[in-house]
């Protein structure tokens, strides 16, 4: 059994990832300050003596006798790093430094979880590690982008200087159960839609790309990464390589949902990538074969009926 804290595990990510953890044996402490995290999410694990809820933001110095860390607080979504610009950059980097405190402290190993956004809006396709992207550093998602850049750097640093295990990974869009019902992101925006019979809203001319992961498939990316070699550090890519456009992923949501919806198009909002689709060779090569396995029906279909609960009460 090992003691793992999980920074953002009320979270939709979080929360997927301590119910792993604790089904694999472990105890895990879940830290989380609510602004985008639920308790709802994790009322299943209260009362396993082996899980532990702790109120608590990163943004301040945490103490506890720790195995490994998962480093997975902050907000994720343009709705909500956005609604507190200072305050996402603060998590990103103070939260980093904080929690490679702790790791160096008690000797664990700790992993971040970075973001696809480093590569911003790409002029590479697809994106391979060795992109050092596009990013806009004073734009409107630069809090969120930045953020997790200089939190790469931190951990790439104490690596190197000061040999905590780090390792780190870029997580392309992910969807499933227990996401938000107001995160702004685009499966859950397009499934409400879809479910409430409204416009579904499609920016641009809808034909910009993204490729789509189910939770599952993240999770298991995320176990084997922590469990590989101290020599692996990353970064390393986790995402599906399939690419849909937003149309296409409009008119899938219409038709498992059976919706009466039609689509709206609207602006593009600025900075928002045209394509994004990652390169996981070196996923493949370095966590035993790990491949998304999950096709996006067959995660949509769960997301859906988790929605379908969520509006009716």
């Amino acid at each position: 059994m090992k003691r793992i804290l999980v920074t953002g595990g009320a979270g939709f990510l979080g929360s997927h990832l301590c119910e792993r953890l604790i089904n694999e044996g472990n105890e895990v402490i879940c830290v989380d300050n609510f602004f985008t995290g639920n308790k709802q999410n994790v009322i299943h694990l209260i009362g396993n003596p082996y899980f532990e809820l702790v109120r608590h933001d990163i943004t301040t110095p945490y103490f506890a006798e720790v195995d490994e860390i998962y480093n997975l607080a902050c907000p994720a979504s343009p709705i909500h790093y956005q609604f507190n610009a200072i305050k996402t950059v603060k998590t990103s980097v103070m939260g980093a430094i904080n929690m490679l405190g702790l790791a160096k402290r008690v000797h664990a190993k700790i992993l971040q979880a970075s973001t696809s956004e480093v590569y911003g809006d790409p002029e590479v396709h697809p994106q391979p590690e060795s992109y050092w992207g596009n990013v806009n550093p004073i734009g409107p998602r630069s809090c969120y982008d930045e953020g997790k850049r200089c939190a790469e750097t931190l951990f790439m640093s104490y690596n190197q200087q000061n040999g905590v295990k780090t390792k780190i990974v870029r997580i392309f869009n992910t969807y499933g159960p227990r996401m938000s019902v107001n995160d702004g992101r685009v499966v859950s925006n397009f499934v409400i839609q879809a479910l409430q019979n409204q416009d579904i809203t499609i920016f641009g001319d809808g034909q910009q790309t993204r490729s789509f992961q189910y939770v599952d498939d993240l999770i298991e990316g995320f176990i084997r990464m922590m469990n590989t070699p101290d020599t692996v550090v990353g970064p390393i890519n986790l995402g599906n390589p399939v690419e849909f456009t937003m149309i296409e992923l409009a008119e899938k949501i219409i038709s498992l949902t059976n919706s009466k919806s039609t689509l709206v198009h609207k602006p593009l909002p600025q900075d928002d990538p045209t394509q994004r689709k990652p390169d996981i060779t070196l996923a493949k090569n370095t966590l035993n074969g790990w491949k998304p396995k999950i096709k996006l029906e067959d995660g949509l279909i769960p997301t859906i009926e988790y929605f379908k609960l969520k509006l009716n009460g």
